[in-house]
């Protein structure tokens, strides 16, 4: 490293740098540490989610096959009244 004879580097400049960078690096760090815990609670969030919505998925009515059997017991209803039943 090469010095301007009339800038000297001096040992209090060298340190301050050092503290500054070690203070950024510790900010950066701690930036890190909060975005990974943020991305394990999302990740628990998503897996909750995707629980409760296999539970409701589990346990909801089939309306497609309700619909159906009510348009064919409305047909039977329909052709036995035809039929004069």
């Amino acid at each position: 490293m090469t010095t301007d004879p009339e800038h000297p580097v001096v040992p209090e400049e060298l340190a301050e740098l050092r503290r500054c960078l070690e203070v950024g690096l510790a900010r950066i760090d701690g930036g890190l540490a909060l975005l990974t815990q943020r991305d394990e609670q999302s990740e628990k969030d998503l897996d909750d989610l995707a629980a409760r919505v296999a539970a409701l998925e589990h346990t909801r009515w089939p309306v497609p096959a309700i619909a159906a059997l009510a348009a064919v017991g409305a047909l039977v209803a329909a052709v036995w009244q035809a039929l004069g039943g």
